[in-house]
């Protein structure tokens, strides 16, 4: 968010000066927490390792004690232990009926005023009315979605005009390389049921 600011300032016609007083907040030794800790949910996890951020999350199944401790993360049973210590809350699941707006007024009024939400799931896992009005009445500091519902949201949607959003196009995969190996992964799956061998990434597996 202060990146897609900042860069507006930095190429304003109207800018003369930078402001010295204005700032983000630090992700380092930042709480991070972390719904739905599938295979994506566990590479955000090796990556937020990086900055040294107190992990935990919230699965359907716990994770194996030695997966935990490669990240250092910690379970919370209860998701909403999870929304209150973090400082950024990711949501990494997939939409099904029990998903469907896992997040809504309830839960973030359990967050922290100083907390972002992240969204990189699907749009529909949040209430989007009551994330308007979590933001406008700063109930949250700020979220960041690459997903929304629908998808691209009308033009007169109020989140468009909230300066504590920010909104990109469903772009989490779009990588040249990401692309083409999600190709070369359908390609296997279909072979592979072409020749009657098993499927490499069965979503269902027998």
């Amino acid at each position: 968010m202060y990146l897609y600011t900042g860069c507006h300032i930095a190429v304003s016609p109207d800018t003369k000066c930078f402001a010295v007083d204005w700032l983000g907040v630090e992700v380092t030794r930042a709480t991070l927490g972390i719904i739905g800790m599938g295979s994506i949910g566990y590479k955000v996890a090796q990556r937020a390792r990086a900055f040294n951020m107190r992990i935990l999350y919230h699965n359907r199944n716990r994770r194996r004690k030695e997966e935990e401790e490669a990240v250092d993360a910690h379970y919370c049973a209860k998701m909403e232990d999870l929304l209150q210590q973090s400082d950024f809350v990711m949501l990494v699941v997939n939409l099904t009926p029990e998903t469907h707006k896992l997040i809504g007024k309830k839960e973030l009024g359990l967050m922290k005023p100083t907390a972002t939400l992240i969204n990189i799931s699907r749009g529909a896992v949040i209430d989007q009315d009551a994330l308007v009005e979590a933001l406008q009445n700063k109930v949250i500091r700020a979220a960041a979605l690459d997903v929304t519902y629908p998808e691209p949201l009308p033009r007169d949607h109020p989140l468009l005009n909230l300066n504590n959003v920010i909104i990109t196009p469903h772009i989490g995969t779009a990588t040249v390389q990401a692309i083409r190996m999600m190709a070369e992964e359908a390609i296997a799956n279909m072979l592979a049921v072409l020749n009657d061998q098993p499927i490499p990434s069965e979503v269902f597996p027998k």
